[in-house]
């Protein structure tokens, strides 16, 4: 049912605002009521649109656009999104302290716990040697450790993707609390269901915040949250693909997948996301 979102003077141009609804996907009605135009669209979306236009009154003149940021605008960009900019400049300061994964001094003090390597063989530590010792880090920072260029930089490119998308809808205190959410959770599920080890990534904080985006879209649909076609089926799929093992036996041992940590961050993603997107449903339905 299309309801009432913005009602304006004759005077007040709307083409440009009309331009961007329509790249958007959003369907709209304008009309002429008692010499105002009144814009109305589906009851879901109102909060939303209302936001938008406060945002972007000329639509496409003034809101930012992806192939915008292609010719020039990244930096433009990047000031948009400054915590999601943020996490990125961690992660590949990290990327350059422990040589993607080469450097085991400084990897052993990223990693989940401390771990020591004697000959052919390696010993590590135990979570409640850590909490005693105060390394409360730990439970965070191996989203930041990654193990060769192309981990870092698929990883890398995810975030941007999913990060901005949040931080641009809900801010950049929601995208931090998140992020170390599912870094938490992501990291204690790998530790508890694959034992101490070495591993690291933000794989497991992505799979975080596409389950956030996804059930959020699903309850209370918002343009920022709507993911390219296939992407959740894509995600979906990879990872059913990892758990089977097949990659670790194609690679012969030398790839080895956090299955857990993929799991537990997309579990807390979909929580987080039928919470917020249930909330935001709420809040539409008490502006009625």
């Amino acid at each position: 049912m299309a309801v009432e979102a913005l009602r304006l003077p004759l005077s007040q141009d709307l083409s440009g605002f009309v331009a961007l609804l329509r790249r958007l996907g959003v369907p709209f009605r304008v009309s002429e009521e008692a010499g105002e135009q009144v814009l109305r669209v589906p009851a879901d979306l109102v909060e939303q649109v209302r936001d938008l236009y406060q945002r972007y009154p000329q639509g496409d003149e003034a809101a930012p656009d992806p192939r915008q940021a292609a010719k020039g605008g990244f930096l433009r960009a990047l000031r948009a999104c400054p915590l999601t900019a943020a996490v990125l400049v961690l992660t590949l300061m990290a990327a350059a302290l422990t040589q993607l994964g080469e450097n085991f001094a400084v990897i052993r003090w990223l990693n989940f716990v401390d771990f020591r390597i004697d000959g052919d063989y390696i010993y590590f530590a135990t979570l409640p040697q850590m909490i005693d010792a105060g390394q409360w880090w730990r439970l965070l920072t191996p989203m930041l450790v990654h193990f060769g260029i192309l981990h870092l930089a698929m990883n890398g490119m995810w975030y941007w993707e999913l990060g901005r998308r949040i931080e641009s809808r809900q801010g950049g205190l929601m995208l931090l609390g998140l992020t170390l959410l599912f870094a938490l959770v992501s990291n204690l599920a790998q530790y508890l269901f694959g034992g101490p080890g070495i591993f690291g990534g933000l794989s497991g904080v992505l799979y975080g915040l596409l389950g956030h985006c996804w059930l959020f879209q699903m309850l209370a649909p918002n343009a920022a949250y709507r993911l390219p076609p296939g992407v959740v089926v894509l995600m979906l799929v990879w990872l059913v693909i990892c758990l089977t093992g097949v990659v670790e036996v194609l690679s012969f041992g030398a790839l080895a997948i956090a299955n857990a940590a993929h799991v537990g961050g997309l579990v807390s993603g979909c929580l987080t996301g039928v919470l917020g997107g249930w909330l935001a449903r709420r809040s539409v339905r008490s502006e009625r």
